[in-house]
C-alpha cells in the first residue's frame, strides 16, 4: 500500500513549486506595495518581518485601502495577493466599477508570516482604482499584489441544454459557466492535495476530448480536458452534459500513481454572479446532519461567509431564480461548499471535497485519504444548475441524487406510515401495561387517526429495555391483535456505556470496536462511536436486530447515525480510509441484517448520505410542544424539504401536544403534514388535558386526508434566514392545500397572493379545515391567526366546493371500529340520550343503507354493515334539530 504524505511535510515543497511555477508562466508583472495605497479611518501600516517591506492592518468595517493600477491593454489580468492572518479572514476587492469579489484567506501562519493566492481581475486599458475593504467583519493584513497580464486566450466552447455553454481557457485552465446566454461563473479554477497542491492553472499544457456516456441521470457527453506538465501527476477537469438537461456536472481527477488525496476541488471561483436582477438575494447554508440543534440559515448574499455541507442555493426571493451548486456522490467524500458574498449580485464559491468542520460534520481531524495506493482520484460529480425557480433546482438535485445513489434497502410500497413514539413523553418510564394502554387508546378512544391501511406504527424508543424479551414479544402480539404494527427503537453504532466489556453477542471487547480519533475513543453527544467496519460492531448489531425480528417488530427507528461517519485515525475494514467509507459499509451491514422486515427511519443522520438505507427520515430532532420548537422543526423543511425526492417520507419529530395552547397543538400538528408524516408522541397510559386534544386533532378527517395523501408541500418563500417560513403550498387533485403558521406572541395578519401561489386570476372557495369554516375568495387568501397558532386551507376553482370526502369532517365524533366488518358505533362529543338518523352512501353518493340507532350518553348501539360490499363510505347522522354530520367509514 502506498505511503501516505502527511500534510505538515508538504508545506515547504509547495510554496517553492508555485513560485517557481509563477515565475515560468507569468511575465510582465508589476508589483503594488499596499502602504502606498490610500487608507481610510483606522487603517494603518505596521511592520513585517517576512514581507516585502511594510504591512496594511485593521482593515475591515469602515477602514480600507485603495490601489490605482494603470494597464496598457484591457483583459484579464492575473493577481497574485501576499496578506498575512492567524485565522481565516476575507479581503473584498472593487477593481473600478466591477462587481465586488470575494477572497477567503485561510491563516498564513501568523500576523506577520505572508502567504498569498491568485485571483483573476479583468482591467480596462488606463488606471484603475483597486478598493480593498470587507464591510462586515475584520479582514486580512496586506502586504502587496503582483499584477500580470495573462495574454491571448485559447477558448473552447460546450454548449449544453437550452442556450447554455461552457467556456474553457486552454491558457488559464479555467472555465465560465454560461446559462441562457449570460456567464454565471467566471474563471473557475480545480485543484488537488497530494503529495503537493495540484493547481488547474500551473499545468503546462491542456488538451480536450469528449465521449458519450451513461450514468444513473441519464445519456449525455463526457468532456474532458487533461492537464499535463509542470507537475508529477497530472488532472482532468472534466464536464458531464446531459441530454434534454439544463444542468451539468462537473469533475476533477488526479491521475499517475500515487494520485491519492485527501482535498480537491473541481470548481473554485471568486467571480459567480448569478444574474438575478434586483431583490433580496439568498446563500443558504445547508447543515450536515439534523444533531445539536442547528438550523438552516438563508444569509442575504452580501452577508453570506459560511461552508455548506453538500450544497448550497444561491438565489432571489422575489422572482425566484436559483443557482444550485452541490453534489452528487456521498460514498468516499464529505463536501462543504464555500460561499463569501462580494456583494448583492456576486460571490466567491468553492466546492471542496474532503472538507471537515467539528461543529457541522462533528469531526475534530481532517478527512481522510480517497483512493491510496490506485492511480486516479475523483472527486464527487458536482452539479451545477440554473433554474426559474429556486424550490424547482433544489428538487431536481435531489432527484439526480437519488438517481446517483438509488435505494439500498427495499421499496416501500405500502401507504404513508404514521404512528406513535415513547421519547415525547413517556420517555424513560416504558412498561408494558403502559404500553399497551397506548394501543388501547387508539383503538378504543381515537380509533380514526390511521394510516391509508387503517394501521398505526407504535413504536417504543430508547429505555425499551425496562422489559424483558418474552415482554417486547407480548406487546408486539397485543398491537397487532389491535390492527397495528410495532416499533422498536436503537442506535447501532454507538456505545453509551463507555467503559470496556464483552460486545453482545460476540468474542468482542467494546474498546477493540471504539471509534478511534487521535488515539482516543470518540466521544459524540454522550456516546462512544463504533467503528462500523468492526467485527463487533457488526456482531452487535446482528444480535440486536435478531432480538427485534424474534419479537416481531415491524418498524425501528435507528438513531445516532451521525457517529458511523466520522473521521478517523483507521478503521477495521484497513481498505478504507474515510469516515463516508466507513459509514457506507456500516449501514449497508445494518439493512443486509434488516433483511426487508422492518419500515426503516432514521433520527439522527446525515442529510444526504443516509437517502439509500432508510424510507423515513427526521428532518430536526427534539421538538416537542411550544410554538418555537415548531418554528426549530419548520425551519427544516422550509430549507429541506426537497430531501422528500430522495427519501420515502421525512418526519418532523414527534407530536406532542401535552398542556400547551390549542393553537400551538394545531401549529406543532400541521408542521407533520407539512413535512410528512405524523408521529404523535403525548402518554396516553396517563390522564391529561393531551387525551381530549388528541381526539379532536388526530380525528379531524379533513386534516388528516390531507396527511395521508402523497402530496409535497414547498415554502412559498425563503427569505426567513434563521427561522421557518410561515407559508407552505401544496396541490393534490386539482385542490391547492395552504398551511400558515403565526410563531410570534401576537396576532398576524396575512394577505396572501394567489398568484403567488401558482393560482389563476379566478374566483376560489376555501375551507378551512380545523374549522371547517368555508369562504371565497379573488386574487388573495386573507388569514388572521391568533398568537402561536396555525391554519390549513382547501381552495377549490369556483364556486363550488369540490374536495373529495372533505364534507366528511368532524373534530370530534367518529366511528369505532373503523374500519369494520359486521357492525360499527358512533361516539359523540356530547351526551344525546336518544336515537338519530343514519344513512350510508357510497362513493358514488348513492344511498345503500337508512336506519336508525339509539345514544345512550354518547355512545350509539351497534349499526349492522355486513351486508354492504366492502369500500369506503360516508355515514350521513342526523339528530334532533336537524344537525347533520358527516363521517367516512371503511367497509372491510
Amino acid at each position: 500500500m502506498q505511503e501516505k504524505i502527511t500534510k505538515e511535510k508538504l508545506s515547504f515543497k509547495i510554496f517553492l513549486t508555485t513560485l517557481l511555477l509563477l515565475f515560468a508562466i507569468y511575465g510582465s508583472a508589476q508589483t503594488y506595495e499596499f502602504e502606498n495605497g490610500v487608507r481610510t479611518n483606522s487603517a494603518d501600516i505596521q511592520n513585517c518581518d517576512s514581507c516585502s517591506g511594510k504591512i496594511v492592518g485593521n482593515l475591515g468595517g469602515t477602514s480600507s485601502v485603495s490601489v490605482n493600477v494603470n494597464v496598457t491593454a484591457k483583459g484579464w489580468h492575473n493577481l497574485q495577493l501576499f496578506y498575512c492572518t492567524g485565522d481565516p479572514r476575507t479581503i473584498r476587492l472593487t477593481a473600478g466599477s466591477a462587481t465586488t469579489i470575494a477572497i477567503p484567506c485561510e491563516p498564513s501562519g501568523g500576523w506577520s508570516t505572508a502567504a498569498s493566492k491568485n485571483i483573476s481581475v479583468y482591467l480596462n486599458s488606463g488606471t484603475t482604482t483597486l478598493l480593498w475593504d470587507n464591510t462586515s467583519s475584520w479582514a486580512p493584513n496586506l502586504d502587496k499584489f503582483v499584477l500580470t497580464p495573462m495574454g491571448s486566450s485559447n477558448l473552447k466552447t460546450v454548449p449544453f441544454g437550452n442556450n447554455n455553454a461552457i467556456v474553457y481557457n486552454f491558457s488559464n485552465k479555467t472555465y465560465n459557466i454560461k446559462f441562457n446566454g449570460s456567464t454565471v461563473i467566471t474563471n473557475a479554477s480545480a485543484y488537488a492535495y497530494s503529495d503537493q497542491k495540484y493547481a488547474s492553472g500551473n499545468f503546462a499544457s491542456a488538451t480536450y476530448t469528449s465521449e458519450s456516456f451513461t450514468d444513473n441521470i441519464g445519456s449525455g457527453t463526457k468532456h474532458i480536458f487533461t492537464l499535463n506538465g509542470n507537475y508529477t501527476l497530472g488532472m482532468q477537469q472534466i464536464f458531464y452534459t446531459y441530454t434534454n438537461k439544463n444542468y451539468l456536472a462537473v469533475q476533477v481527477v488526479l491521475t499517475g500513481n500515487g494520485a491519492n488525496c485527501y482535498k480537491m476541488s473541481p470548481l473554485t471561483s471568486y467571480q459567480v454572479t448569478p444574474n438575478f436582477g434586483s431583490g433580496d438575494t439568498r446563500a443558504l447554508f445547508v447543515p450536515y446532519d439534523n444533531d445539536a440543534w442547528i438550523r438552516y440559515n438563508a444569509f442575504p448574499l452580501n452577508s453570506a461567509d459560511f461552508t455548506a455541507s453538500e450544497v448550497t442555493n444561491i438565489y432571489n426571493n422575489n422572482n425566484r431564480k436559483g443557482l444550485v451548486i452541490g453534489s452528487l456522490e456521498h460514498t468516499k467524500w464529505k463536501t462543504g461548499v464555500t460561499v463569501s458574498g462580494g456583494g448583492t449580485s456576486s460571490a466567491y464559491v468553492s466546492v471542496v471535497a474532503g472538507w471537515t468542520k467539528k461543529d457541522v460534520t462533528r469531526d475534530t481531524r481532517d478527512h481522510g485519504w480517497v483512493n491510496v495506493g490506485q492511480t486516479s482520484c475523483p472527486s464527487p460529480k458536482v452539479m451545477i444548475n440554473a433554474t426559474q425557480d429556486w424550490r424547482t433546482g433544489f428538487e431536481e438535485f435531489a432527484q439526480a441524487n437519488a438517481a446517483m445513489q438509488p435505494k439500498y434497502i427495499f421499496d416501500w410500497t405500502a401507504p404513508k406510515p404514521i404512528g406513535w413514539n415513547s421519547w415525547g413523553a413517556m420517555q424513560s418510564n416504558i412498561t408494558l401495561s403502559k404500553a399497551n394502554a397506548v394501543v388501547d387508546f387508539f383503538h378504543d378512544d381515537c380509533p380514526a387517526y390511521k394510516t391509508e391501511d387503517n394501521t398505526l406504527f407504535i413504536d417504543l424508543d430508547s429505555y425499551w429495555d425496562n422489559m424483558t424479551d418474552a415482554q417486547l414479544a407480548q406487546f408486539v402480539t397485543y398491537a397487532k391483535s389491535k390492527g397495528f404494527k410495532a416499533g422498536i427503537y436503537w442506535a447501532p453504532f454507538v456505545d453509551w456505556g463507555k467503559y470496556n466489556r464483552q460486545v453482545e453477542g460476540s468474542s468482542y471487547n467494546y474498546d477493540q470496536c471504539w471509534t478511534k480519533v487521535n488515539g482516543n475513543p470518540f466521544e459524540l453527544d454522550g456516546a462512544y462511536a463504533m467503528d462500523p467496519t468492526s467485527p463487533g460492531t457488526k456482531s452487535r448489531i446482528k444480535y440486536f436486530i435478531n432480538r427485534f425480528k424474534a419479537a416481531g417488530f415491524e418498524m425501528v427507528k435507528i438513531d445516532f447515525l451521525t457517529h458511523a461517519s466520522i473521521e478517523a485515525d483507521g478503521f477495521a475494514n484497513n481498505q478504507l480510509h474515510t469516515g463516508m467509507e466507513a459509514y457506507q459499509e456500516g449501514m449497508k451491514f445494518l439493512i443486509d441484517e434488516i433483511n426487508g422486515t422492518m419500515l426503516v427511519q432514521a433520527a439522527i443522520s446525515p442529510n444526504l448520505a443516509t437517502g439509500p438505507f432508510v424510507h423515513v427520515r427526521r428532518v430536526a430532532c427534539d421538538a416537542y410542544s411550544s410554538i418555537s420548537e415548531t418554528d426549530y422543526t419548520l425551519n427544516s423543511t422550509t430549507y429541506g424539504w426537497w430531501q422528500n425526492q430522495i427519501y420515502d417520507y421525512l418526519d418532523a419529530d414527534h407530536v406532542v401536544f401535552g398542556n400547551a395552547s390549542i393553537g400551538e397543538n394545531r401549529a406543532r400538528l400541521l408542521s407533520s403534514v407539512v413535512t410528512g408524516t405524523i408521529t404523535s408522541g403525548d402518554d396516553f397510559s396517563v390522564e391529561g388535558a393531551w387525551k381530549a386534544k388528541s381526539q379532536n386533532l388526530l380525528q379531524n378527517n379533513d386534516v388528516m386526508n390531507v396527511a395521508r395523501a402523497d402530496m409535497h408541500f414547498i415554502p412559498a418563500d425563503g427569505n426567513t434566514g434563521y427561522n421557518a417560513a410561515n407559508i407552505f403550498s401544496a396541490t393534490h387533485n386539482n385542490v391547492t392545500y395552504v398551511a400558515v403558521f403565526n410563531y410570534s406572541d401576537n396576532a398576524s395578519t396575512n394577505t396572501i397572493s394567489l398568484s403567488r401561489l401558482g393560482l389563476g386570476s379566478g374566483n376560489y372557495t376555501v375551507k378551512e379545515l380545523y374549522s371547517g369554516t368555508t369562504s371565497s375568495t379573488q386574487g388573495t387568501l386573507n388569514v388572521k391567526l391568533p398568537k402561536a397558532d396555525a391554519a390549513l386551507y382547501a381552495i377549490s376553482q369556483g364556486s363550488k366546493f369540490n374536495i373529495p370526502f372533505c364534507n366528511w369532517n368532524t373534530p370530534t365524533n367518529y366511528i369505532f371500529p373503523n374500519p369494520a366488518s359486521s357492525t360499527f358505533r358512533i361516539k359523540f362529543d356530547h351526551p344525546i340520550n336518544g336515537s338519530v338518523a343514519i344513512g350510508v352512501y357510497n362513493i358514488f353518493g348513492k344511498e345503500v343503507l337508512k336506519t336508525t340507532t339509539v345514544v345512550q350518553d354518547m355512545t350509539s348501539s351497534e349499526v349492522p354493515v355486513n351486508s354492504l360490499p366492502k369500500g369506503i363510505y360516508m355515514v350521513k347522522v342526523s339528530e334532533t334539530g336537524n344537525t347533520i354530520q358527516y363521517l367516512k367509514f371503511i367497509k372491510q
